[in-house]
C-alpha cells in the first residue's frame, strides 16, 4: 500500500529550519512570557493618543516592539502545528499564541478610535511637530479613511476580545479536515492500495485510467458526504459572522466590508466576475479539447483535471524543480535570482507530505525571520509550479522587508497573488523556450493551461459562489448543506457546460478552505491577470519593466493595492488585464491544439 510517511522519517534537509526563530520550545516559552508581560504597557496610553505628537510616536514605536515579538511567537507556534496537526502539544501552543494575539489586540484596540478623533489637518500638524511620524503617513491615512466604520473604543475592545470566537468555524473546519478526516483507500490500476489524501487527490485525478479516476473521485466525495452537516454548519456560521461584522461596522454587505479593508472598490470584483462570465466560451473550448483528447463524448467530473495529453506526464523531482525555478526568474534580475537560490539552500522549504501535515501550500514568516514555505511535494509538474508560486510570495516578503519599515512591509493579498503568479508564468516561458523534451514541453503547456483554468476561471467561480452565499444570508434566507449544493452545482454547470456533473461534485464546496477567508479567492483571479500582463512587459521591454516590477514588490504595503500594482504599469480597475489574460489562455489553447492535432 502506498502510504504517507511520518515526519520523523523525512530527511532534515527537506524540512524548514524553525530553529532559526527559536532554538527549541523552551526558548519559545520564554519569548511568549516576555511578550505577555509587556502587553500591559500598551494600556498606559489609552485616552492619550491624541494628546500630542510625541505621545503618539511613543505608542506607535512601543506597539511595533511588542507586535514584532508577538509575530515571532505566533508564527513559530503555527508552523509547528502545521507540521503535524495531530500533535496536541503544538496545537495547544498555537491556540495559546492566538489567545496572546487577541489579548494584545484588545490592549491597543483604543488606538484607531482615538486617532480618528483627529482631523486630517491635526494629523498633519502632528507630523510637522514630530517628523518621525512621517514614516507612518500611509498608516495614518488608512486609519482616518476607516473612520466611518470604526466603533467606540469599548466596542472595538469587545470585537478584539471576540476574535478567538469568531475564528472558530475556520479553526474547527481545519482540524476536522486535516487531523480527523480520512479520505478513503482505493485499488490502483495495478491492484495496489492507495490512500487518498487532500494532498494527492488532484494528482490521482490525473491518472490515465478513467475507471480509477472515477473510483478516487467517488470515494473522496463520499467521505465529504459523511461530514456535510458539520461542514455546512461551520461554513454557514462563518458566513453569518462575516455578515454580522459588516453590519456592526456600518457596511451594506460583507463583500463591501472585506474589500474596503484593503481599499479595493467592489467594482473591481464585479468587473472580474462579469468579464470572466462573458468569456466562458473559451473555458468551454478547453473542456471540448479535453473530451476530444480523451476520446470521450462528454467529460465527467473525474475527467476535469486530466491532461490534454491523456497521461500524468513525467516525474519532476524536487532537485530538478529547484533548478528550473531558479533559472526561470533570470528576467527579474541577477540579485533577485541569487537571493531566491540562497533561500532554497537555507531551508526555506518544508518539502514533503507527512502524516498529519497541513494540506496545500503556503509561504509564511515575519519581518524578522526568513520565509518559511510549506509544501506537500508530489514529484510532478504541478508541484514544481506550486514551488515557483510560493517562492514568489517569499521573495515579495524579502524585498518589501528590505525596503519598508515594519508597519509598511506587510502587503495586501491583492498584490501578493500577483507576485506568486509572475513566477509561475516565467517558469512556463522558460521551460517552453529551453527544454527540448517534447513530452515535457507539452505537459508544461498543459499545466499552465490548467493553472489558467483553475486560477482565472475556477477562482472566479468560487468568488461568484462566495457572493451568492453571503447574499442569501444577508437577505435573511437559510443556508443549509442542500442550499450550498444547489448554488454550487448551478455555477459549476454554467462554467463547465460541456461536462456532466457526476460523482458528488456538487459537494466540492466542502473541500475549499478559502471560503472561510471572507472574500479572498477573487484575488487569485485578478492576480493571474495582472501577472500575465507584467510578464509580457518584462519579456518585451527587459530591465526597465523588471525594475518597475521589483519596485512594486518593494513597495509592500506602503500604499493602497491598486496604486502599488500601477507601479508595474498595470491598471486593475480596468477590464483590460482580464480580457488580455483570457486572450493569452486562448492563444495557448491554439498552440496545444496544434501540437496534439486536436480540433
Amino acid at each position: 500500500m502506498s502510504s504517507v510517511p511520518e515526519r520523523a522519517d523525512i530527511d532534515e534537509a527537506y524540512k524548514w529550519d524553525l530553529q532559526s526563530i527559536y532554538a527549541d520550545d523552551e526558548e519559545w516559552e520564554t519569548a511568549y512570557e516576555a511578550v505577555s508581560e509587556r502587553i500591559e504597557e500598551l494600556t498606559a496610553y489609552e485616552g492619550r493618543v491624541a494628546d500630542d505628537a510625541a505621545t503618539l510616536l511613543e505608542l506607535l514605536e512601543l506597539r511595533e516592539e511588542i507586535f514584532r515579538d508577538l509575530q515571532q511567537v505566533t508564527t513559530y507556534a503555527r508552523l509547528r502545528s502545521a507540521e503535524d496537526t495531530r500533535n496536541q502539544e503544538y496545537q495547544a501552543m498555537s491556540a495559546k499564541a492566538s489567545s496572546l494575539g487577541s489579548e494584545a489586540s484588545s490592549a491597543v484596540s483604543y488606538l484607531e478610535p482615538e486617532l480618528q478623533s483627529l482631523t486630517e489637518a491635526e494629523v498633519e500638524s502632528f507630523i510637522d511637530a514630530e517628523p518621525a511620524l512621517a514614516e507612518y503617513e500611509h498608516y495614518l491615512d488608512d486609519v482616518l479613511r476607516m473612520k466611518e466604520h470604526t466603533r467606540s473604543a469599548e466596542v472595538e475592545e469587545v470585537l478584539a476580545d471576540l476574535s478567538e470566537v469568531t475564528d472558530a468555524p475556520s479553526e474547527i473546519y481545519s482540524m476536522l479536515t486535516n487531523a480527523d478526516m480520512s479520505y478513503g483507500v482505493v485499488d490502483d490500476p495495478d491492484g495496489e492500495e492507495v490512500e487518498i489524501t487532500q494532498a494527492n487527490f488532484t494528482k490521482l485525478q490525473k491518472n490515465p485510467d478513467r475507471a480509477f479516476r472515477e473510483r478516487v473521485h467517488e470515494t473522496f466525495y463520499d467521505e465529504w458526504a459523511s461530514v456535510r452537516n458539520t461542514v455546512g454548519t461551520s461554513l454557514e456560521k462563518a458566513v453569518r459572522e462575516h455578515a454580522t461584522s459588516a453590519e456592526i461596522r456600518g457596511y451594506d454587505s460583507a463583500r463591501q466590508a472585506a474589500l474596503d479593508g484593503s481599499n479595493v472598490p467592489v467594482e473591481v470584483y464585479d468587473t472580474l466576475v462579469d468579464s470572466v462570465d462573458d468569456n466562458l466560451d473559451v473555458l468551454h473550448r478547453h473542456a471540448g479539447l479535453k473530451a476530444e483528447a480523451l476520446g470521450v463524448d462528454r467529460l465527467e467530473s473525474h475527467d476535469l483535471y486530466m491532461s490534454l495529453t491523456g497521461d500524468q506526464g513525467p516525474d519532476v523531482e524536487y532537485e530538478q524543480a529547484r533548478e528550473w525555478v531558479i533559472e526561470a526568474v533570470a528576467p527579474l534580475g541577477e540579485a533577485y535570482q541569487e537571493r531566491m537560490a540562497e533561500g532554497l539552500d537555507s531551508r526555506w522549504v518544508d518539502v514533503y507530505e507527512n502524516r498529519g501535515k497541513r494540506s496545500g501550500a503556503f509561504s509564511s514568516g515575519t519581518y524578522d525571520t526568513q520565509p518559511f514555505i510549506l509544501m506537500n511535494y508530489q514529484d510532478d509538474i504541478a508541484s514544481m509550479f506550486t514551488l515557483a508560486h510560493e517562492l514568489g510570495h517569499s521573495m515579495h516578503s524579502e524585498l518589501a522587508g528590505d525596503a519598508q519599515p515594519w508597519h509598511d512591509a506587510s502587503y495586501e493579498i491583492f498584490v501578493a497573488e500577483i507576485a506568486s503568479t509572475v513566477n509561475e508564468t516565467l517558469l512556463t516561458h522558460h521551460l517552453l523556450d529551453t527544454v527540448e523534451d517534447d513530452e515535457l514541453r507539452t505537459h508544461v503547456l498543459d499545466e499552465y493551461l490548467e493553472r489558467f483554468r483553475s486560477t482565472l476561471f475556477r477562482q472566479t467561480m468560487f468568488a461568484a459562489f462566495e457572493q451568492r452565499i453571503h447574499e442569501r444570508v444577508e437577505a435573511g434566507e437559510a443556508l443549509t448543506p442542500d442550499a450550498f449544493d444547489e448554488i454550487y452545482a448551478d455555477l459549476k454547470g454554467d462554467y463547465y457546460a460541456p461536462a456532466e456533473l457526476t460523482g458528488g461534485i456538487e459537494r466540492e464546496w466542502e473541500r475549499i478552505p478559502h471560503f472561510y477567508y471572507n472574500f479572498y479567492v477573487y484575488q487569485y483571479a485578478t492576480g493571474i491577470s495582472a501577472a500575465a500582463a507584467i510578464v509580457e512587459r518584462v519579456l518585451k521591454e527587459g530591465e526597465d519593466a523588471a525594475a518597475d516590477y521589483r519596485e512594486m514588490l518593494a513597495a509592500g504595503g506602503s500604499d493602497y493595492p491598486l496604486d502599488v500594482v500601477e507601479l508595474a504599469g498595470i491598471d486593475m480597475a480596468s477590464p483590460d488585464p482580464i480580457e488580455s489574460a483570457v486572450g493569452i489562455y486562448d492563444d495557448y489553447l491554439d498552440e496545444v491544439a496544434a501540437l496534439l492535432d486536436l480540433e
